[in-house]
């Protein structure tokens, strides 16, 4: 079996709204199992990876419910651990005319927050290829310690170890600045994506500030995303653009998760290494092979509603490719 594409963080129910009253507030909230790693782990066994995804669910309704749907799509569940302490967390999703979405979020106190370094499986990490994490595993110092804890476990059972910044601003504390919190996890991934728009927050000296800080680290891949314009990729020693796909959108909510599964499960089939990430831009061809695959798997699922049920197998991106080569 291929190594695995390790998934960790939150779990939860997006309840998308449908119809409206004559005052637009929705007649209705229809469930649908998401969260942002959740959604990666899905995304990359939908494409025929070997995916695990890590963290904790509440002993409810919802975590039931979130743990079956993981299961069901071929997800490894077994560092999933459940608590009777807080319940499952929720997100209320709704969707402009162009299918971009706001969240309200019912978290904290939920589950997924109360993971810590000790809920960790050791023997999840042995047949690592990756290891991935994003910005929602950072808002509480505990959990974020957690996070670290599993970069760092990754890193030494040989993993790459990926980092989306996924930056959800109604997570945090109002009290709380996160950059200089995001920071030292940045500087643990191999492998880091950006929104166009979470770069240039990142970026408040500049994007040569950015990136000169972002190199002091692991980092040798920055991928930055924005929707269906041109891509941007960075490493330390190059750069470049890449254009992407333009389609109608109906939900953008797990498109980026999408992109990064299909990045991840690209990257995964090169046997990844650091020193292989360097070897990779300089094979540009490959390197924008795989770019333009995960391009393809968010293209896909914004043509869908939901986030696990949005994501698209591996034969629908190379023929949604082909058609639009």
């Amino acid at each position: 079996m291929s190594r695995s594409i390790l998934c960790f963080g939150e779990a939860l129910i997006d309840f998308h709204s449908e119809g409206g009253d004559e005052l637009g507030f929705p007649r209705a909230f229809v469930p649908y199992a998401g969260g942002a790693p959740a959604n990666v782990s899905v995304a990359v066994a939908r494409l025929g990876g070997n995916a695990a995804f890590i963290g904790m669910l509440g002993n409810d309704l919802f975590g039931g419910f979130l743990l079956d749907s993981l299961h069901r799509a071929g997800v490894d569940i077994s560092g999933v651990v459940r608590t009777s302490e807080a319940n499952t967390a929720l997100a209320f999703v709704t969707l402009d005319a162009k299918g971009e979405r706001s969240f309200s979020f019912y978290r904290p106190p939920s589950a997924d927050l109360l993971f810590r370094p000790e809920h960790f499986r050791e023997e999840s990490f042995r047949d690592a290829a990756v290891f991935h994490v994003c910005s929602n595993s950072m808002t509480c110092p505990a959990l974020a310690e957690a996070t670290r804890d599993g970069m760092r476990r990754a890193r030494a059972a040989g993993a790459l170890v990926s980092f989306d910044l996924n930056l959800r601003p109604a997570l945090w504390p109002s009290e709380a600045e996160p950059r200089p919190l995001l920071w030292p996890a940045l500087h643990l991934a191999d492998v880091v994506k950006l929104s166009a728009e979470e770069f240039a927050w990142l970026a408040v000296d500049g994007e040569e500030a950015a990136l000169e800080k972002l190199w002091e680290g692991h980092t040798r891949l920055l991928v930055v995303t924005d929707g269906a314009h041109t891509l941007r990729w960075f490493h330390p020693d190059a750069e470049g653009e890449l254009p992407v796909y333009s389609v109608p959108a109906v939900d953008t909510t797990a498109a980026g998760d999408a992109f990064v599964g299909g990045l991840l499960c690209q990257l995964a089939a090169l046997e990844p290494t650091p020193d292989r990430l360097d070897h990779l831009v300089t094979e540009l061809p490959r390197l924008h092979a795989a770019l333009r695959y995960a391009a393809a798997c968010g293209a896909l699922t914004v043509t869908r509603q939901g986030s696990f049920t949005a994501m698209p197998d591996q034969a629908e991106v190379l023929s949604f490719m082909e058609t639009y080569a």
